[in-house]
């Protein structure tokens, strides 16, 4: 067994998320969200590299060296899989590895909102997950595409960086692809995605203006397509993906993205209540009429009234979301807080807490 090996189960029987080596410090495993060192002895640049090595092969060791930095991921049969991420920095070599459990997990495992099976139904159009780096936007997409896994026979074609879950055949015809090892970036495998006769596209990561406007090309051509953004809430991505294309051609863009979009999941994880764990919390827009001409018109800004007034058609606002958590007793009205759109409502909950209400 590797060293990495070792560090490996060490990190899973922690029921941690990701492992961090770095020269100087010892191993440093992340646990509920929160970094904590291992007992283990401090790294050297050597000894480092040594242990990274072993799980590389010559390719991957030369692009290493080549480009500075190396996105790929390992199995450790019976384990997990992992997510890696090598690169170099002033102190030396480094690396952060995140599992990626071998299990997926459903949408009813994961607590995330019922209309999340009403998104997986979807024939057409982009449904975009969005959140910080670390948010599990991953887990809730592998959720998805396992419903539809599960429910109806398509063809399901994943373009990442790396593979992250491995979906199994089920009812679907899965065809998962991998930038860097299968083609050579995200917009080559989107370029030529079409002619590959999916019914639906995952895109990892919707990092560029090339590959948004070929995701909302490959969306407005009758295909389901569900992507990734680093963003905090529906409106912001709305105006993210418009933001990307140069103003000349925004206009147009508003038009496509008002006629394509179908959904937008907006995610943040918290610690729960027994501090045994993480849930997440889901902002859902649904596409309608209302919101085209919302995104056409640029009146973003009147977005998080059109998710107030949605609520019976599954739609609901970050800060409801985080609202009932705290009822249903997952989250601290404290954890709530860090993550509110309106800090103000969340302030009197922590003052009725402290007054003995909660």
């Amino acid at each position: 067994m590797s060293q990495l090996d070792e560090l490996f189960r060490e990190l899973m029987e922690a029921g941690g998320s990701d492992l961090h080596l770095s020269v100087g410090y010892p191993p440093i495993l992340r646990l509920k969200g929160e970094m904590h060192r291992t007992a283990r002895p401090v790294l050297t640049n050597a000894a480092l590299t040594q242990m990274l090595y072993e799980i590389l092969t010559p390719e991957q060791r030369n692009a290493l060296e080549q480009n500075r930095d190396l996105d790929t991921a390992y199995e450790l049969e019976g384990v997990a899989r992992f997510r890696c991420n090598f690169l170099f920095q002033h102190r030396g070599i480094g690396a952060v590895f995140r599992i990626i459990p071998t299990k997926i997990l459903t949408i009813d495992d994961l607590r995330l909102p019922s209309v999340l099976y009403k998104i997986a139904d979807l024939k057409r159009g982009l449904v975009v997950v969005t959140g910080p780096t670390g948010s599990g936007k991953s887990t809730t997409l592998a959720a998805i595409i396992d419903q539809i896994n599960k429910t109806r026979e398509a063809h399901i074609l994943t373009i990442e960086d790396p593979i992250e879950f491995v979906h199994p055949s089920i009812k679907c015809l899965i065809t998962q692809r991998e930038a860097g090892a299968h083609a050579r970036s995200f917009a080559d495998a989107l370029r030529v995605a079409t002619r590959e006769d999916p019914d639906i596209i995952l895109v990892g990561e919707m990092r560029d203006l090339e590959t948004i406007s070929l995701a909302l090309t490959c969306a407005s051509l009758g295909i389901l397509v569900f992507g990734t953004l680093h963003t905090n809430s529906a409106a912001k991505t709305i105006d993210r993906i418009i933001d990307a294309f140069p103003s000349n051609q925004q206009g147009q863009v508003r038009s496509m993205l008002g006629d394509s979009i179908q959904a937008i999941i907006a995610q943040q994880l918290l610690p729960t209540k027994d501090g045994k764990g993480r849930c997440a919390a889901n902002e859902v827009l649904l596409g309608s009429a209302a919101l085209a001409n919302m995104i056409r018109e640029g009146k973003v800004s009147q977005i998080p009234s059109l998710i107030q007034g949605g609520l019976k058609e599954g739609m609901q606002t970050m800060d409801a979301a985080l609202k009932n958590h705290i009822k249903e007793g997952r989250i601290t009205p404290e954890a709530a807080y860090e993550k509110a759109s309106d800090k103000s409502l969340f302030a009197a909950l922590i003052e009725t807490k402290a007054q003995g209400g909660i």
